[in-house]
């Protein structure tokens, strides 16, 4: 008589649980905008949901520590100036992806087919990629140190890009056959994990080898529904969570070097459809509880959270299922990574637990136009009218503007101090 062999995996228990009602965030109008996107961002400390407005562009941003008792502190006023603006791309930008080791390094892709990287800090394009792509791209991601990237395109191809060499250094043609949207993950070991669809449109997740692009790793077919799969992978349990756009459900699979490489952990299935999903890095969760993932789960008019747990008896600290995991400090600046250089995340522990810093400003260091000198060559003559101002008349203007610019920055630097230090103060009180 034949025995079934289990294979043998610490996650193959793990299950999932929605928050209770109290721990969700209600009446919030998610956008409604037809984007294979998960309109959700999320910290240790915030959560960002993309919500309806006219011409697009909205986002709410919310504090994870208090979800119904909002302090007198906490400011109420709209942000209606950016700290900074960048200003490239000629149609709508649908995706944006910080690059995992650089400062301030910042990718953007639009509907005019182009891959811009900035330098946030300075506001100036690093560099743009714009005849690799010839038709709208899907999505797009940054491998561990952030020297690759891979895209899938409408034009079914799945690339590896050399961002820096400007190079497509792999290519794989119809990596799912199907005309439906396509999205791609760099792997723990490198490979490349996609979801997409077959040409007779039943959805589909791929493993693949980037040196070896000609077979897939792993290629399985799952259901027939519409809905575009996004992927979310935790590099330090190698999972992969799979989340429909308009599914009630979230599939997980552990990705291994064991045949068949892919293998199917559980799906965690609630009753109302997601129009979105936020994933939480992994320095957010709750390490006491054995929590290896949250989502923020996005429904018509509401956010939740769902709560991925490995059940386990022991209330200590479990290593193997929280490694050193990428802490919030970059392993480069941005003119480093620019001239060639890489480094693998910074890394910290959650033995005790990770308490977010409580500020980090973003630090915007803008050229000065007049810097620029115009070219030397001959002058047209001029009228009184336009005559040129005096060196002393713009050196006194030029001080007078610095003099302004120093003072609006000390008052804001003021009013945030004593925002947080009134924050502070009702923390305390509560």
């Amino acid at each position: 008589m034949s025995r079934r062999v289990v294979r043998r995996s610490k996650f193959r228990h793990v299950f999932g649980q929605a928050a209770k009602a109290d721990q969700s965030y209600e009446d919030i109008r998610v956008s409604k905008v037809t984007w294979d996107s998960s309109f959700c961002a999320v910290n240790p400390k915030f959560l960002a949901i993309i919500v309806e407005a006219g011409g697009g562009g909205a986002f709410i941003v919310l504090p994870l520590a208090k979800v119904w008792q909002i302090p007198d502190c906490t400011p109420m006023r709209n942000i209606t100036e950016p700290i900074l603006t960048l200003e490239g791309h000629s149609k709508r930008v649908g995706i944006l992806c910080w690059h995992p080791t650089a400062r301030n390094v910042l990718l953007s892709a639009g509907g005019d087919n182009v891959i811009l990287i900035w330098n946030v800090g300075t506001g100036e394009v690093l560099l743009s990629l714009d005849d690799m792509h010839p038709d709208v791209i899907h999505s797009v991601c940054w491998n561990s140190n952030g020297s690759l990237l891979a895209t899938t395109c409408k034009d079914k191809n799945l690339r590896i890009i050399d961002p820096r060499k400007g190079q497509v250094v792999a290519e794989r043609f119809a990596a799912h056959e199907g005309m439906r949207p396509m999205r791609a993950v760099f792997t723990r070991q490198g490979h490349i994990f996609t979801t997409g669809f077959t040409r007779m449109s039943q959805r589909e997740l791929g493993l693949w080898d980037p040196n070896n692009f000609e077979e897939p790793v792993a290629l399985q077919e799952m259901d027939t529904s519409n809905g575009v799969l996004l992927p979310f992978y935790d590099p330090d349990s190698s999972i992969v969570y799979l989340c429909g756009k308009g599914d009630s459900s979230i599939r997980y699979f552990e990705i291994t070097d064991e045949p068949p490489f892919v293998h199917y952990l559980n799906t965690f299935s609630s009753k109302e459809p997601q129009r979105g999903m936020g994933f939480m890095p992994k320095r957010g969760l709750d390490v006491s509880k054995c929590e290896i993932a949250r989502f923020y789960k996005l429904h018509e008019r509401k956010c939740e959270p769902i709560i991925m747990t490995v059940p386990r008896k022991s209330d200590l600290f479990q290593d193997d299922l929280y490694p050193d995991t990428p802490g919030p400090e970059p392993a480069l600046e941005a003119d480093e990574w620019l001239s060639g250089q890489d480094a693998e995340p910074v890394l910290i522990s959650l033995r005790d637990g990770y308490v977010p810093p409580k500020h980090r400003e973003l630090r915007v260091t803008k050229r000065n136009i007049l810097d620029v000198r115009p070219p030397a060559g001959p002058r047209r003559s001029q009228s009184a009218s336009d005559a040129p101002l005096s060196q002393h008349t713009l050196e006194t203007l030029l001080e007078e503007i610095k003099a302004l610019r120093e003072q609006v920055q000390a008052q804001e630097q003021r009013i945030t101090a004593l925002e947080n230090m009134l924050c502070e103060l009702v923390d305390g009180t509560d």
